[in-house]
């Protein structure tokens, strides 16, 4: 099965150095998307630009008369750009993954976390994310991953989340839990912080053992998680 894997802010594609491997051992292609305005140089690029990229990669696998809809997985803020996807092709997703992060409530900014400087929000260091975020995360690990950030775009960041079909909350979708537990996920969703997966019909809630960015550090479980959901995908469709 098709697995498309959706990096979170300031990440490019070599983020799923060692999950697209992990994920072809258990039968699976892993396939990162490469976003503009993260890892090109496209300072102007806007969030409906990479919208448009993680489009045109499942327009590209329908194209292929691939008897399986693939699976979309967002990492942190692209969790919302995974669930703008499935708001976009309802009828061409297999799945959902969100990994660390959670589709944002229609309104709000993409991700505005940090000031613009220059017009783009540069990589904020590891301060910001120091305990849970990064507890698994070695010096050496932490000076690579921070050495090869890519300054996210104001048209990104800045931009105002809007979904258009009600049918995304028929996409199943599964959470995985890295620096927080299902339970805490599940405490949010009760009360009410997190409307559009309190809204979805199918939802499964993971534990993983690893900070924020599993892809680095703990992609082996990571892929396992995600290989799991995908063989669910090609059981139900009597596939596997």
């Amino acid at each position: 099965m098709d697995v498309l894997l959706i990096a979170g802010l300031w990440l490019d594609t070599t983020a799923w150095d060692d999950v697209v491997p992990a994920l072809a051992a258990k039968g699976h292609r892993g396939i990162p998307v490469a976003l503009p305005g993260q890892g090109d140089g496209n300072t102007d690029a806007t969030l409906q630009d990479q919208l448009d990229a993680v489009l045109e990669a499942i327009d590209a696998i329908d194209a292929t008369a691939s008897t399986e809809r693939p699976v979309v997985v967002g990492h942190s803020a692209a969790c919302t750009l995974a669930w703008l996807a499935a708001d976009a092709r309802p009828d061409a997703i297999a799945r959902v993954g969100l990994i660390g992060g959670f589709p944002s409530t229609a309104g709000e900014q993409y991700a505005a976390f940090f000031p613009l400087e220059g017009g783009v929000m540069a990589f904020p260091g590891w301060e910001p994310f120091a305990g849970a975020d990064t507890a698994d995360m070695s010096d050496d690990l932490k000076s690579r991953v921070a050495g090869s950030a890519h300054p996210v775009p104001g048209g990104v960041a800045e931009a105002v989340v809007a979904y258009r079909d009600e049918r995304r909350h028929d996409v199943p979708v599964f959470l995985i839990c890295p620096e927080f537990s299902p339970a805490q996920a599940d405490e949010w969703i009760e009360a009410g912080d997190l409307p559009e997966l309190a809204d979805a019909k199918h939802l499964d809630l993971l534990d993983l053992d690893s900070g924020h960015w599993p892809m680095f550090t703990a992609p082996e479980a990571l892929a396992q998680l995600i290989a799991d959901e995908a063989d669910e995908v090609s059981a139900d469709a009597g596939l596997g």
